[in-house]
């Protein structure tokens, strides 16, 4: 039966323009940017199918676009779609942090450092500059491998801060185990850094480890 027939509190599309997008099932979801269909599968069994292929919502998102294609009914320009939704939703996060403060927009913070970081198959270290209202100048990823106070230098970060003239910083890396616990040498690389920025008095409000959950905050865990 094609979607057009169902009941129409049924369908993913009105279900959605009357009860919101948080209303709707991954795969109510997927079908509404899928629209179509294939041969013997509406939108929403289609969607049902990738899900069960890839295993989550999640693992479709983050796939390359040869294992995207792979799949039934998939190819490029579906592929050229859905990055272009992932990445209009990180400017839409970043415009935010732009004018508001970090401080008062805690999850934005962490929705945003998540969407950068938690596709990275490897370790990645981050660095979100703000000026003195805590607004976002800037986010670079500054060292990738294995992060510890022996591969991330302290003079680049201060270097960085300089260049983008900011108030504060947030720093960020990931875990791509998915365990979001910091390390010893996370902590001890932490230390290093707010004892480097001190010196050119710029202050380090946070560091964000991106797991699968949702990024854990030493400060939050009192441990800075």
């Amino acid at each position: 039966m094609s979607i057009r027939d169902w009941p129409a509190a049924e369908r993913p599309r009105e279900k959605l323009l009357q009860h919101g997008s948080g209303s709707l099932s991954d795969a109510e979801l997927l079908a509404i940017f899928l629209r179509t269909g294939v041969s013997g599968k509406s939108a929403v069994d289609l969607a049902r199918h990738l899900l069960s292929e890839f295993g989550s919502l999640r693992a479709l998102l983050e796939a390359d676009l040869r294992a995207f294609c792979l799949p039934l009914g998939l190819g490029p320009a579906k592929f050229s779609q859905l990055q272009a939704v992932l990445e209009m939703s990180r400017r839409h996060l970043a415009e935010r942090l732009r004018r508001d403060s970090a401080l008062e927009s805690p999850q934005v913070v962490r929705d945003y450092l998540k969407s950068l970081l938690r596709h990275e198959p490897h370790e990645a270290f981050g660095c979100l500059f703000l000026d003195s209202r805590h607004r976002m100048l800037a986010f670079e990823v500054l060292f990738r491998g294995s992060i510890d106070s022996a591969s991330v230098y302290p003079r680049q970060v201060v270097k960085r801060a300089l260049a983008h003239n900011a108030a504060a910083v947030i720093f960020c890396h990931n875990h791509p185990s998915g365990i979001s616990d910091p390390s010893q040498a996370d902590r001890t690389l932490t230390k290093r850094l707010i004892q480097a920025l001190d010196l050119i008095e710029v202050r380090v409000l946070d560091h964000f480890i991106v797991g699968d959950g949702q990024p854990l905050s030493m400060v939050e865990r009192g441990w800075m």
